[in-house]
């Protein structure tokens, strides 16, 4: 619906006994209507989420009969000022996020007749706290995230108001201490991430907020040790202390008593020692990641078998994948990368839900783990930089939902297999830094995302989103605690993907990944032509071919790459003219090949003309304005002498013939005379 809000005969504002009235999500748009305030009997007003504008106050002060009012998401200017509210006795809710008004914080004379239960002033770009909070008692809910708040931790508020429940002041300007009530708090929901809070969280806080549910404290600059008492908070479903600065190990009984968690992050800390893990059975998301922990992954998750994402990454583990893993049936995201993990994948290794894998960058060796076969799931397979070896197996192309595999610094070899061509959802394929042979196969045309691209649609989007609106949804019924955890998943859950282009390692992730589209075998040793057939993939944007020993010539039909913006074919056999073209590739921003044996000139239009002597080098028969070598010398034959020549070559030949008699007799008299000297002095010598 969309409609003007003004008032006429008939309107709602003549309907003088309404007692609710919600016209949110209508898109409604103009002023709100002074004859509002004939609704002497209206209760509930909810006109959020539309496009009304103008000035709000001189309105809503007239209307004393509220109880409950959603102004949320709309257009109104000027300012608003709480003292317009002193006289609303009976309001209990009020809502004004996401607005564009100025709202006045000082303080008004006298106090507020009313005493509100709930507060939602989010993004309000508000720079301090409205005073009227300093005569509240009853707040059961307080939302003031993402303003320009200042100050310290309002402790306050939990002094004043014993029935809050929800405390949210994510992202603000709040520095200092985190300082808590000094007894017992039933408050069940707080988030004070995304600000400069700093130094010790108080010893005690597990036995001042023992009933809390959900507690977020994340992107601040939290040190030292995480306190013991916090495994006091038996009903404690979800705890984010990631991007922090705590330290050393973790207490011996971490979070024992908290038999209800569900989601736990640690990540982006200096925590050191061997992991300890919660023995939630709940337990349902674990991201200890980018930490300093060591030792071997101790047992502790095995009956955790509810268990959805594990990440390990980038700390200091070491020996083999335990046993236990296989027991882990419903996880669908692991990440033990960068470690010093080694050893091969065990065979109980049995996680058919598994979506995503990321074991780069440890010393796993032995073939490509037959029990990943079990994974048909599977999106994302990463096994970069370890020592794998033996070939790709031929049973690859049953991961039909596969968009990114990445097999880069290993030590595989054999042939790239037909099999690959089967992955008709592939974004990514990396297969470079092995010791792959013989030809590239022509079939790669039957990659879906590289031939139509996102016509044929992504799996890798879909899989992302489809996770976060069933799983979350289906385990936090509350909205406010749905969208806690969206934010935390979106901002720092997500793991990018990394890729070479463009001469350097870059990382995609979110969104991009559905447009991202990429094909490396460089540094291998494949031969043979490059297939014509290349070229059908229009869609691809990084196409990386160098350091093996492809010969013949390039393919015209790399001019179909209308996508592409990174092309390396240097190091190789290559010979023949560069394709002219090529220089109908808009989008190139990245060409090299350099050593090969190309010759004739070099492209100098479109794109082409940003590129120099270094993207051509080690080619001695290529020439062109773009590495200063005329292609007049390099093509012209030298002209046939004339007579007149003729006759001057012999005038000089004949010279140089008496020259060359001259020195030649010297020469000789030289060496007669080095022979007979010495005889001629012995002689010299007898006489005397």
């Amino acid at each position: 619906m969309v409609a003007s809000f003004y008032s006429r005969k008939g309107s709602i504002c003549e309907l003088k006994k309404l007692v609710e009235l919600d016209l949110s999500k209508n898109n409604l748009y103009g002023h709100l209507s002074p004859c509002l305030s004939n609704l002497t009997h209206i209760k509930v007003l909810d006109l959020s989420s539309n496009q009304l504008t103008g000035n709000l106050q001189s309105v809503i002060a007239n209307i004393k009969s509220l109880e409950y009012l959603s102004l949320d998401d709309n257009n109104f200017e000027g300012s608003f000022s709480f003292n317009s509210l002193k006289n609303h006795s009976k309001l209990q809710v009020f809502k004004l996020s996401n607005s564009l008004v100025k709202i006045e914080t000082e303080e008004f004379p006298g106090l507020p007749e009313y005493q509100l239960k709930a507060l939602n002033l989010r993004n309000c770009s508000l720079h301090a706290l409205p005073s009227f909070l300093l005569h509240q008692l009853d707040l059961r809910f307080i939302d003031l995230s993402h303003n320009k708040l200042q100050g310290t931790f309002p402790s306050w508020l939990l002094q004043n108001n014993t029935k809050l429940d929800t405390l949210y002041l994510l992202n603000n300007s709040l520095s200092g201490n985190f300082q808590l009530p000094s007894s017992k708090h039933d408050l069940l929901r707080i988030d004070i991430s995304h600000n400069k809070f700093s130094g010790q969280l108080p010893g005690n806080m597990g036995k001042i907020l023992p009933e809390l549910l959900s507690l977020n404290l994340s992107e601040n600059g939290f040190e030292v040790r995480i306190p013991s008492s916090m495994s006091e908070m038996k009903r404690l479903e979800s705890l984010d202390l990631s991007s922090n600065n705590f330290s050393g190990e973790l207490p011996r009984q971490f979070l024992s008593g908290c038999f209800s968690l569900s989601f736990l992050s640690l990540s982006d800390n200096h925590l050191q020692g061997e992991v300890v893990f919660p023995n939630s059975t709940n337990l349902c998301w674990l991201y200890l990641n980018n930490n300093h922990f060591s030792g071997k992954i101790q047992d502790g998750l095995s009956k955790a078998t509810s268990l959805l994402e594990l990440d390990l990454s980038n700390n200091m583990l070491y020996g083999q994948i335990p046993h236990w893993f296989g027991n882990l049936s419903g996880l669908q995201f692991l990440d033990i990368s960068e470690n010093q993990l080694s050893g091969s994948v065990p065979s109980s290794f049995n996680l058919s839900s598994l979506r995503r894998l990321y074991m780069h960058m440890n010393a796993f060796n032995g073939s490509i783990p037959g029990a990943l076969r079990r994974s048909s799931s599977l999106t994302v397979l990463d096994l970069r930089d370890n020592q794998f070896s033996g070939s790709i197996p031929i049973w690859i192309n049953e991961f039909s939902y596969l968009g990114i595999l990445l097999l880069r610094g290993n030590q595989l070899k054999g042939n790239i297999p037909n099999q690959l061509c089967h992955l008709s959802l592939l974004n990514i394929l990396d297969l470079s830094y092995n010791k792959f042979n013989g030809p590239i196969p022509v079939c790669f045309a039957n990659v879906t995302l590289w031939t139509l691209g996102q016509a044929a649609g992504s799996f890798v989007l879909w899989e992302t989103t489809q996770r976060i609106s069933t799983e979350f949804e289906a385990y936090y019924n509350s909205t406010l605690e749905l969208s806690a955890v969206k934010h935390f998943y979106k901002a720092s859950g997500q793991r990018g993907i990394e890729f070479m282009t463009k001469k350097r390692y870059e990382s995609y992730k979110g969104d991009i990944l559905n447009y991202m589209t990429g094909l490396d075998f460089s540094c291998n040793e494949l031969t043979g032509d490059i297939p014509s057939e290349i070229g059908s993939l229009s869609e691809i944007r990084a196409l990386n071919l160098s350091h093996n020993f492809l010969s013949g010539s390039i393919p015209q039909s790399l001019s179909n790459l209308k996508m592409i913006e990174s092309l390396d074919l240097s190091h190789n056999d290559l010979s023949g003219q560069i394709p002219p073209q090529l220089t109908e590739l808009n989008f190139l921003s990245n060409f090299n090949v350099s050593y090969n044996h190309l010759s004739g000139p070099t492209p100098n239009a479109g794109q082409f003309a940003n590129f120099d002597e270094q993207n051509y080098g080690g080619n001695s028969g290529l020439c062109g304005p773009r590495i200063n070598k005329s292609c007049t010398t390099v093509l012209e034959p030298p002209e046939t002498p004339s007579d007149g020549a003729e006759e001057d070559e012999s005038a000089v030949d004949m010279v140089a013939f008496y020259w060359s008699f001259v020195a030649s007799s010297v020469t000789v008299i030289l060496g007669l005379f080095a022979i007979l000297w010495p005889i001629l002095q012995k002689q010299k010598s007898l006489l005397l």
